[in-house]
């Protein structure tokens, strides 16, 4: 069995080229996996979109109602960072769709990853940061309100905290928030996570990497997860344009690596969604994501 990769091609909301939100780079990284082989049919999954009733778990109905009608506040849209017309709110529901379906799937198979995901600055009441639903919260509830997972851990690994995450989930005993991110970056606010590290500006692959190795074991003696979701952000990157830290190719290769083949050892189901990457080498950046992918494939 291939690696299961879920994927539509409306991720991509057709943004401006200089946007400060890299849009293209998702079908971008379609043409990464069909060059890797990775994007065989048997491979890939369609989501649909994700429902009003599973998003209302995580995200304040108002705010959920005026997404999906297209009609959210401008100091809303402002902090979002784009305005919420049809193909962005499409594509909210779509890519939480897609990080629900890949999460099911892990469970399925061990390990399964979304093209999308990671928007983990969308917080209970509202999106910010280039996140307008928090689309691994989302998973995380709909799987604790269905009971198929009781212990989930979330493994963020972007440059920038996860304070949404850690907004949405800091009254759910049944999940485990962990983020790792540059200290100095956004949100200049944070919100805590069960487990915060910061790290300084210009962190390199050998720093990070032992910092690293030494919570994974930590982590995994917390509790028997059910599935880990990870956030899999490559704006840690040296060459990303809002990272401040200092990643090489091979230290995000290795990043993946270490991460997936902790768990996977453990026989844990592992759900990876891409998170952020800045770059303005738009097909650089898609090859930095498919790292994700062709590492995962390896478990599959």
């Amino acid at each position: 069995m291939p690696l299961q990769i879920v994927h539509h091609p409306d991720y991509d909301a057709g943004f401006a080229t200089n946007h400060r939100f890299p849009m293209s780079k998702y079908p971008l990284l379609m043409e990464a996996l069909r060059a890797r082989g990775l994007a065989s049919p048997d491979a890939l999954n369609t989501t649909d979109p994700a429902p009003a009733s599973w998003l209302k778990l995580a995200h304040a109905a108002d705010y959920v109602d005026q997404v999906i009608s297209c009609s959210v506040p401008e100091k809303i849209e402002r902090e979002i960072g784009f305005p919420v017309g049809p193909r962005v709110s499409l594509r909210a529901q779509l890519a939480t769709g897609g990080t629900i379906l890949a999460a099911r799937l892990a469970l399925r198979h061990g390990i399964a990853c979304n093209t999308a995901g990671g928007s983990h600055h969308a917080r209970r009441a509202q999106g910010a940061g280039f996140c307008t639903f928090n689309d691994v919260a989302v998973a995380s509830l709909v799987l604790l309100d269905e009971g198929a997972a009781q212990n989930i851990l979330v493994v963020d690994l972007d440059v920038h905290q996860g304070d949404g995450t850690a907004d949405i989930l800091s009254d759910q005993p049944g999940v485990f928030t962990f983020s790792m991110h540059g200290e100095r970056n956004y949100p200049v606010r944070k919100i805590a996570s069960d487990l915060d590290i910061a790290l300084p500006d210009g962190t390199g692959d050998a720093a990070y990497l032992r910092r690293l190795a030494t919570i994974l074991p930590e982590l995994s003696a917390r509790a028997r997860w059910d599935i880990v979701f990870y956030n899999a952000g490559v704006d840690v990157h040296a060459e990303d344009r809002l990272g401040r830290l200092a990643l090489s190719n091979g230290g995000l290769r290795a990043r993946d690596e270490m991460v997936i083949g902790h768990f996977r050892a453990l026989g844990i189901p592992v759900c990876g969604v891409i998170g952020g990457g800045y770059s303005t080498d738009v097909p650089a950046l898609a090859s930095r994501h498919a790292i994700l992918f062709e590492v995962a494939s390896t478990y599959a």
